[in-house]
């Protein structure tokens, strides 16, 4: 089966300047990885007009790895995991400074194109949002405005059967996919994402607004997923992180008082297993043991 053609990110070379050299051969030892980094972040700081949302977060994010993004509300975890595929441009007064690598492109290079960065990386939201349309057509929807040629009905399948969801819907393709349960729509969202092959799937807190079973059927997923994408996810629910996640980011929040305004820092970047049982910081075991968030 063919498949859906990239196209470049720009005419871009590896980034070599020596600040990101320096920062790099800096960066602590529990955040480097065998694995290949998919993302490299830099000192990155997000700003909407002149408030800084988040500031100064350096981490890697490895291939075929789930990394969690946990933190108390207010604390940018969103708001960083929408820069990975650039879903800020979306916001008039929104700006990054600080450098995202991906496989080592400036992912904020002018001559990057974001559609393509958002094909490359694709986003699961919070709460499931299945296009009013078929179950075959939210899923054949991404591949034909790519201009994919080869079978869409394999193709649909493919996706559907790694979103662990063929079996359940295959004799209703023409149904509506708002008919699903949320559980299903959410999946069929996955699906979705999957359709055009993707490197990373970025996940918003995507069981926030699912049942138990449900969401015990996503965290399966999850683990049978990460064998073909990086896998970024935004959760609330620290056992959800501990269950599912390899690598674990802790962010927590500055609050001005004067302005009224929290900024996001990022506290501690570790394996998922250290990071809930021998924190190196007190306000991630502070966090993590509930005694604060």
């Amino acid at each position: 089966m063919k498949r859906v053609q990239a196209k470049p990110l720009g005419t871009l070379s590896r980034r070599t300047n020596r600040a990101t050299d320096e920062k790099v051969e800096s960066r602590p030892q529990e955040q480097k990885t065998s694995e290949e980094a998919v993302f490299d972040v830099q000192d990155l700081s997000v700003f909407y007009g002149d408030f800084r949302a988040v500031r100064n977060v350096t981490l890697a994010v490895s291939q075929r790895n789930i990394t969690a993004l946990i933190g108390p509300s207010g604390c940018g975890k969103t708001t960083v995991l929408r820069c990975f595929n650039r879903m800020n441009d979306l916001v008039d007064t929104a700006r990054i400074e600080g450098n995202i690598l991906y496989h080592g492109v400036d992912l904020y290079e002018s001559r990057v194109d974001p559609v393509e960065v958002r094909r490359r990386v694709g986003m699961v939201f919070q709460k499931p949002n299945p296009f009013p349309k078929s179950i075959y057509d939210n899923v054949s929807f991404g591949p034909k405005i790519a201009g994919f040629k080869g079978s869409m009905d394999d193709l649909v399948e493919e996706a559907l059967t790694k979103a662990a969801l063929w079996d359940e819907v295959k004799s209703r393709l023409k149904e509506s996919g708002m008919s699903l349960s949320g559980g299903q729509q959410q999946r069929l969202c996955i699906a979705r994402a999957i359709a055009v092959q993707p490197d990373v799937i970025l996940m918003d807190e995507p069981c926030s607004a699912l049942d138990p079973i449900a969401t015990g059927h996503i965290e399966d997923l999850m683990q049978d997923l990460k064998n073909d994408y990086t896998i970024i996810i935004v959760t609330h629910n620290m056992q959800q992180a501990a269950r599912v996640s390899d690598m674990t980011a802790f962010f927590t929040a500055e609050v001005n008082e004067k302005q009224d305004r929290r900024t996001g820092v990022l506290v501690e970047f570790d394996h998922t297993e250290r990071m809930f049982t021998n924190p190196s910081d007190e306000r991630t075991e502070n966090y993590v043991t509930g005694r604060f968030g």
